[in-house]
């Protein structure tokens, strides 16, 4: 059995533009992951100062969140993985 793989993707919008970051990820990042082999499951959380986090999980390599347009971005969006050691 392969490990689990938590990729999670973090981007702070610019000023005032959340809203719109997060939607760029409902219509355009989301739906270049769907169907990937592997992909077991996508959640899409926001958090206070338009940051916004997408976290997927990969029974395999995790495919990359596309790059959104520089002009949503306050700063570069962050990318960590995760191997799942332990679920209760």
């Amino acid at each position: 059995m392969s490990a689990t793989t938590a990729a999670m993707w973090e981007a702070r919008a610019a000023d005032g533009r959340g809203a719109e970051l997060s939607g760029w990820v409902r219509g355009t990042a989301l739906p270049a992951l769907r169907g990937s082999a592997g992909l077991l499951r996508t959640e899409l959380l926001a958090a206070p100062g338009d940051r916004v986090l997408l976290i997927t999980w990969w029974s395999g390599e995790p495919v990359p969140v596309p790059e959104p347009p520089a002009a949503l971005l306050g700063r570069p969006a962050h990318r960590w993985s995760f191997t799942s050691e332990h679920v209760e």
